[in-house]
């Protein structure tokens, strides 16, 4: 008798085969597959929204998530080929979290991991990142350079403890989720596990204060710092393809996301304005609306673009979320009152 022997990757790829079989018959029967409900964790702490460098309690701000109302409402599925192959926790087109300062986190259509709301915290939340290769993992960077790993993040070090000239005021993680950046409103850059040291603005003179950062997503291998007057600052392979810097605002910067293909960033005003760069004929970043000139109740915080680069989401401190191109709204916080305000928008 012949024995027929397989080889190890045939028996993989049969299994992989196998389990996609499953789970469309599961899509056949039902037509959706059920995402996470609503997850609300939060509870008071004081912190100036908008600006990510005081401590002091402003009570116009003073609203985070509230009751831990739930959603039932069932994330809907599309046949459409994902342009990223990475994790797609990270995309905020499946799903998003609001982040408050206090630490608690509200999930939509993305799952809730843990969080801070309720726990004593040495300085308030100032930004989160989501982990690029562990599922549902993610961070929140503190003000004073805590951080803060949820779901299996790796923990890499930290500033809290240590002695800073400013308060840090953004982080973001490094493509290989090996490490992540901490970034205060000086200007300085501090860098653990994975994420490489380009440079900083720490000691040099700055028109204002720096209020975020975004990754350049080559390898880690460079970026980009915005200042409140919306001046960039880039570092490593981070291309500098324009600014506010010097022109006239009418609210002040409060976060940066850069493109996906690396080749241009949007930042965000507390009024809503968005600013993207580069312009002009050829390879413009794309514009597709804004909060610029509208009514809105609380100021915007933070912004996230979307993984294909067509749309991005921006984030108030009420948790009101507004929705351009591509970016589907899930839900928000916006009529719940709040213990905390919201300070970021985790994909």
């Amino acid at each position: 008798m012949t024995i027929v022997r397989r080889n190890p990757l045939q028996a993989a790829v049969g299994a992989l085969l196998a389990v996609g079989l499953l789970v469309s018959g599961i899509m056949a029967a039902t037509g959706k597959i059920r995402r996470a409900a609503v997850s609300c964790d939060v509870s008071g702490y004081g912190y100036q929204a908008g600006y990510g460098y005081g401590y002091s309690y402003d009570a116009t701000y003073g609203y985070g998530c509230g009751g831990g109302t739930t959603s039932t409402t069932a994330g809907t599925t599309t046949t459409t080929a994902p342009l990223f192959l990475g994790n797609p926790d990270r995309r905020l087109e499946d799903g998003y979290c609001l982040v408050a300062n206090d630490g608690g986190v509200c999930c939509f259509s993305d799952n809730f991991n843990g969080s801070l709301g309720g726990k004593p915290l040495n300085a308030p939340i100032v930004a989160a990142d989501v982990s690029p290769n562990i599922p549902n993992a993610y961070y929140m960077f503190a003000a004073d350079g805590g951080v803060f790993a949820f779901g299996g993040a790796g923990f890499f070090g930290s500033m809290g403890g240590k002695p800073l000239n400013k308060p840090i005021v953004g982080g973001r993680v490094t493509p290989d989720g090996g490490g992540y950046w901490l970034v205060a409103s000086d200007g300085g850059i501090f860098s653990f596990g994975t994420a490489r040291f380009f440079g900083s603005m720490g000691g040099k003179p700055l028109n204002k204060p720096i209020v975020g950062m975004a990754q350049h997503p080559l390898f880690g291998s460079g970026y980009w710092l915005v200042a409140s007057d919306g001046g960039i600052f880039s570092f490593g392979v981070a291309t500098f393809f324009g600014s506010m810097g010097g022109k006239p605002l009418n609210a002040p910067i409060v976060k940066m996301d850069a493109r996906p293909d690396g080749l241009g960033y949007w930042f965000v005003a507390t009024d809503g304005g968005i600013f993207a760069f580069p312009t002009g004929a050829t390879g413009a970043t794309p514009f597709f609306g804004s909060m610029g000139g509208k009514p809105l109740n609380k100021p915007v915080v933070s912004m996230r673009a979307t993984s294909t680069g067509r749309g991005y989401g921006l984030v108030a401190s009420d948790g009101g979320m507004f929705m351009f191109g591509d970016a589907p709204f899930f839900g928000s916080t916006g009529s719940l009152i709040l213990n905390a305000p919201i300070v970021d928008l985790k994909p």
